[in-house]
């Protein structure tokens, strides 16, 4: 299976790739495409009858994440107001209590950042991780990625058999798919066209 990926900067551009890909017979089952806007994201779903596409779940990476922000989180709550303790004399008595909070607003913003964390990490949202698999070098999968954050589409055309790619790829540029370069200053890539051994 072969697999053509590219950035589009407007979702009406995505929207006529998609047309014009199964038009010349790509099946809905093996496209895809994703963007950051959920409500034109289900718009460009009922018009076209694709599907969008999932990440791959985040896993551990969510949980660690969350729960270092939940900690300096904590910290950066309870650290500024026990130093105004130990500042102002009148107040140095309660610095240990100061103390005490800074303990319990760190162990209170690990646990719930960790759980927001887990919670998040349970989504699909990793397309790194969703275009490592499918064989996309990890330079390019993390340009795409970002891509896809900063409200480009992200377009996804499979290609089972392995003798169409290159038509994919001709219609994705046709529709203006974005070159790597004008998404992020670096690449060189207009869409990325990956077989199984990531070339």
């Amino acid at each position: 299976m072969e697999s053509v990926v590219a950035l589009f900067r407007e979702p009406r551009q995505a929207q006529a790739a998609l047309e014009a890909l199964k038009s010349r017979g790509f099946g809905r089952e093996h496209l895809g495409f994703s963007l950051s806007d959920t409500v034109v994201e289900r718009d460009i779903a009922q018009a076209t009858g694709i599907s969008p596409e999932a990440g791959e779940p985040g896993g551990s990476a969510s949980v660690m994440r969350g729960a270092f922000l939940g900690l300096i989180g904590g910290l950066g709550l309870t650290v500024p107001i026990w130093l105004l303790f130990l500042i102002i004399p009148e107040t140095r008595i309660y610095s240990d209590g100061g103390l005490t909070s800074m303990l319990f607003g760190a162990l209170g913003g690990l646990g719930i950042g960790g759980l927001f964390g887990a919670l998040t990490g349970s989504d699909h949202g990793d397309y790194v991780k969703l275009l490592r698999r499918m064989g996309v070098p990890a330079a390019h999968a993390e340009k795409f990625a970002g891509g896809l954050k900063s409200g480009h589409v992200l377009v996804i055309a499979r290609d089972p058999a392995g003798t169409r790619a290159d038509e994919a790829l001709s219609l994705l540029r046709r529709h203006g798919a974005l070159r790597l370069e004008d998404v992020h200053g670096g690449g060189r890539l207009q869409s990325e066209r990956i077989g199984q051994d990531g070339h």
